[in-house]
């Protein structure tokens, strides 16, 4: 796993769209089925990483594990602009060892399903 991926998003609806996003439009690589996080929590990954004060609290929220380089899946997200806020987190951050930890006990994420991607031929 070289980065995680926390989306904070106004409801699930939006929060799985986000996810699957990431993975059809972005081509992403998840390490792992995407992981319940509270949305508190979220939003505390978000201050500690931006350094910047709370805007607007999330409604739902998920903890992805990704196979992918943090840069390459920030610009990604630059390119498919999710219906989410998604934070990317490295190993450059002083918050990754305690997220590699939480999310070997989290649970997955209810009412995911991944997207059926076509690959060209």
């Amino acid at each position: 796993m070289e980065s995680f991926a926390v989306i904070r998003a106004d409801d699930p609806v939006k929060l799985n769209t986000a996810i699957s996003d990431l993975q059809r439009h972005g081509g992403l690589t998840f390490a792992a089925n995407p992981k319940q996080l509270a949305p508190a929590d979220a939003d505390r990954i978000l201050v500690e990483v931006m350094k910047v004060p709370l805007k607007k609290q999330c409604k739902a929220a998920a903890l992805v594990a990704l196979n992918d380089d943090a840069g390459v899946a920030i610009d990604v997200l630059g390119r498919i602009h999710p219906p989410a806020h998604v934070i990317i987190v490295s190993s450059r951050h002083d918050i990754y060892p305690k997220i590699s930890e939480c999310i070997k006990k989290l649970p997955e994420l209810k009412d995911y399903m991944a997207p059926v991607i076509q690959r060209k031929a």
